[in-house]
């Protein structure tokens, strides 16, 4: 693939940072987003991924639950942003009636899973961005456990002489903020 072409295939990794969301505890991205950055339909997206549902375990893909989007939409507003509100599809069934399915979530490994049945450049040149984009939030939160430690650790050194400035601090205050007697002409 020329040089060119890879420009135009690589997708700034803001845009996979917003997409990642944080559902029962793990990194996930909605179908949609996905079906979006390898430019395909979401039903055709679910489509390849329920022709090859054994390759995607709980722990790699799941639905999320009426709560969960319920959840998502509070969360986001209007759930505008990364057009979570027209995730929901409707599907005819029977007469006239309107069916609605709830999106579907992938982890990280689902992610890379993902370009095993997604046969094309673009699905293998933008899966590859999103997995470095998983590992670099997961390096950025292992940094910042790191300094919550040291700040932790910190506080626990520190409490203590800070305790004492702060009660010398709350008596100085205090002698200040005694009643004085008041000056001048009293009336009755």
């Amino acid at each position: 693939m020329a040089e060119k072409e890879i420009k135009n295939v690589l997708i700034p990794s803001e845009r996979i940072l917003n997409g990642i969301l944080f559902i029962r505890g793990k990194k996930v991205m909605l179908d949609k987003n996905l079906a979006e950055l390898y430019q395909v339909e979401t039903k055709s997206l679910n489509r390849a991924v329920k022709r090859n549902i054994t390759r995607f375990p709980v722990d790699f893909m799941f639905q999320l639950t009426k709560k969960e989007l319920e959840s998502l939409r509070y969360q986001f507003g209007t759930l505008d942003a990364g057009n979570l509100i027209s995730q929901f599809v409707i599907l005819k069934k029977g007469r006239g009636q309107h069916q609605k399915y709830l999106p579907y979530v992938f982890t990280e490994q689902g992610v890379a899973m993902l370009s095993s049945i997604l046969n094309s450049e673009r699905a293998i040149m933008v899966n590859i961005q999103i997995i470095r984009t998983f590992t670099q939030l997961r390096e950025l939160l292992a940094t910042n456990s790191r300094l919550r430690v040291k700040i932790e650790n910190m506080e626990k050194k520190y409490d203590n002489k800070l305790k004492e400035v702060f009660d010398l601090l709350k008596q100085l205050f205090m002698e200040k903020s005694k009643p004085k007697n008041q000056i001048g002409f009293r009336t009755k």
